[in-house]
């Protein structure tokens, strides 16, 4: 006679096929929610940040391309860690991106940003 087992998440009785893991749903959702909520919260945490980035750079870049400072960037909350791409141009400056906005940081202070233009690849 097979040996009793029990729900990996609420630890009752398991009654039915030979391979059941939970009771029901709700134990199961339980249980992968509880497995990967650490990796999750990372990603959505990256998420917010990169998202709030992109809003900050297009509130502040209305016409496509302006000037602003560093100063003003992260007074708005805007996270200089954070982005989703880089390019580098053929003279060696980087323009850093979220999604599609960037900036270029220039000397001192100023902040070049930027909106990069669609293009079919």
């Amino acid at each position: 006679m097979p040996s009793e087992r029990y729900c990996l998440d609420c630890n009752e009785i398991l009654h039915g096929r030979a391979d059941k893991k939970f009771c029901n749903d709700q134990c199961r959702n339980n249980y992968n929610n509880q497995l990967n909520s650490d990796s999750y919260n990372l990603v959505r945490n990256i998420n917010n940040i990169l998202k709030r980035n992109r809003r900050i750079l297009e509130e502040l870049n209305p016409t496509g391309k302006t000037k602003t400072t560093r100063k003003k960037l992260s007074s708005k909350g805007f996270n200089f860690s954070k982005h989703t791409s880089i390019y580098q141009t053929k003279t060696g400056a980087n323009y850093i991106f979220c999604y599609e906005y960037g900036y270029l940081l220039l000397d001192g202070e100023d902040v070049l940003l930027v909106k990069r233009e669609d293009k079919d690849d």
